[in-house]
């Protein structure tokens, strides 16, 4: 035992894995051999300097700068105490400047009075695995990034956060005919790989049942017969929520199968939550759902969004449901202020008791702005 302990500093060293620590300031105090490995980056380059100095200066998936904001895991876990579930995969910047993709966990360090006193990181490149998914992402974002239907009396806007670099959300929107037009939301059980590659299927069966959305209740319950067919019996499924919106006159009508309920946006200010419901997709054949009918002012809005957006659990144990998604939104000043995905996703990060979202996150906000 007594030679474990002396050689602990050794055990550390021999890791192929990358590990640095750091106090609450964010300043580094340890950096071993494979770090400088991985990164170029020596000993005496970055100890006592923090991490967002021009030394790792890490991005998201997305190009977003991680260093000193709310989104960096590393700071998410000493003020949340909690370890990395699922390893978040960053963009680090090497001595030479090059991007490197890694795939990162970060635990605090906790003191024996239970106090946190820094943080501890752990990465490696991830440059070869990263290909393949880079190619999916470009393929699952040409699906997704198809041009709304050019309306001048109607706003198609998506924003979607995917938990890894590809996600199991799916959106999509079409002309139907001269007024009308269809949009859908479903999010796939699940993430990552598996729930994208149902979503490629599920892009599929809009297309092939898209002439059935003028009754939503029907291409609803086409799509989840198709469904039932594809997952076999297993345990998978998709909730989704699908319509119509004439833009002649701002009549609506929304089709549930499962999910979270639609947010209505008037234009007072208020925000209201729909009380339609149904069957998941891919449950059980012969499922018959029902439609609901309502109508939008000139300048008022419906969100369909995916349940990443309200399963989410503070350090007390309580889920931000619908009822506290609506207060994010207003108090972001919705629906007079457009808005701002980057803001709501702060804020539901602020919420929460995690180092990241858990999940992935969708909004689709279809807005009718009239017909003048």
């Amino acid at each position: 035992m007594k030679e474990l302990l002396v050689s602990s500093d050794r055990i550390l060293e021999s890791l192929s894995d990358g590990v640095y620590v750091c106090d609450t300031e964010r300043r580094i105090t340890y950096w071993s051999v494979s770090a400088e490995r991985i990164t170029g980056w020596k000993p005496e380059d970055v100890i006592g300097r923090k991490c967002l100095e021009d030394v790792l200066c890490h991005i998201d998936k997305d190009g977003h700068r991680l260093c000193g904001e709310e989104h960096c895991p590393l700071h998410r876990s000493m003020i949340t105490g909690s370890v990395t579930q699922v390893p978040v995969i960053v963009f680090a910047q090497a001595k030479d400047g090059r991007r490197i993709p890694m795939q990162v966990t970060a635990a605090p360090i906790i003191n024996s009075d239970g106090s946190i006193i820094g943080g501890v990181e752990t990465f490696r490149d991830v440059s070869p695995m990263l290909i393949d998914l880079q190619r999916a992402q470009k393929i699952q974002q040409h699906i997704l990034g198809q041009p709304p239907p050019g309306d001048h009396r109607l706003r198609f806007t998506a924003h979607l956060v995917p938990q890894d670099i590809v996600g199991g959300d799916y959106y999509a929107y079409r002309l139907l005919d001269e007024n009308r037009h269809g949009f859908m939301l479903a999010d796939m059980e699940g993430h990552g790989v598996a729930a994208a590659l149902y979503t490629m299927h599920l892009n599929f069966l809009w297309e092939r049942f898209l002439p059935l959305l003028t009754e939503p209740p029907e291409f609803a319950a086409a799509v989840n017969n198709e469904l039932v067919k594809v997952f076999g019996g297993d345990v998978s499924f998709a909730t989704a929520v699908c319509g119509v919106i004439d833009a002649s006159n701002g009549t609506l009508w929304l089709t549930a199968a499962g999910g979270p309920p639609p947010l209505i946006a008037r234009r007072s200010g208020r925000i209201q939550k729909t009380e339609i419901s149904g069957l998941p997709l891919g449950v059980m054949e012969g499922v018959a759902y029902s439609v609901h009918g309502m109508h939008l002012e000139a300048g008022e809005s419906v969100l369909l969004f995916s349940d990443g957006a309200l399963e989410i659990e503070n350090a007390a144990g309580e889920i931000l449901g619908v009822g506290g998604l609506i207060g994010l939104l207003q108090e972001m000043d919705y629906p007079r202020t457009p808005l701002s995905m980057p803001a709501l996703e702060e804020r539901l990060l602020k919420f929460s008791n995690a180092i990241r979202m858990s999940d992935d996150i969708t909004i689709v906000e279809v807005r009718f702005l009239g017909t003048d």
